[in-house]
């Protein structure tokens, strides 16, 4: 019986230009992360230990073991923090420094995420200018041929190039209500 998906295509059904820049991209990532500083690369271990499974276990391990210790429900050692005041200031400091280490990590990948949406952007610029280009070219083959459609009326508005600037200024005009500087 057939079903209404279709597999992704295997390796082999990648453009070279596609296998390209996956390539390009996976060494632009590598070369990132080579060039992080030490604490960087501290930080985003710390984080991506604290993230996981094994630190939760870890932690149920301890504090279960602390708190089931100093309520007398574990008697192989004396209850030496009764009171949890001591296991709340571990947990705080240990909050503390953790909070940190996120925060680091995310503002390294707050940057790379800034990188890519450049990227981004200049990509769909530059496809944009394209696109007006190649609209302006079939725009002249149509003339030349002495065909009419239906959407020739839409067309030059089409052969212009989008202004990013032009843009931007509208966007913040609509969130603010001011006019950009």
């Amino acid at each position: 019986m057939a079903t209404p998906t279709v597999s992704p295509p295997g390796p082999d059904g990648l453009s070279g230009s596609l296998q390209r820049n996956i390539e390009v991209l996976r060494r632009r990532r590598e070369t990132e992360m080579a060039s992080a500083s030490r604490e960087e690369k501290v930080a985003q271990a710390i984080t991506a230990f604290t993230g996981s499974m094994r630190f939760v276990y870890l932690h149920l391990a301890l504090y279960g073991t602390w708190i089931a210790v100093n309520l007398g429900i574990l008697p192989i050692v004396e209850p030496f923090d009764p009171s949890f005041v001591v296991l709340a200031m571990v947990a705080s400091v240990e909050a503390i420094f953790l909070s940190t280490f996120v925060l680091i990590s995310q503002n390294r990948t707050a940057a790379a995420q800034d990188k890519r949406a450049d990227l981004d952007l200049q990509i769909s610029l530059l496809t944009e200018h394209e696109l007006t280009k190649l609209t302006e070219m079939v725009v002249a083959i149509r003339d030349h041929l002495g065909i009419t459609t239906d959407v020739d009326a839409d067309i030059a508005e089409t052969m212009n190039d989008v202004a990013p600037e032009a843009v931007l200024d509208a966007l913040s005009r609509d969130e603010t209500g001011v006019d950009p500087p």
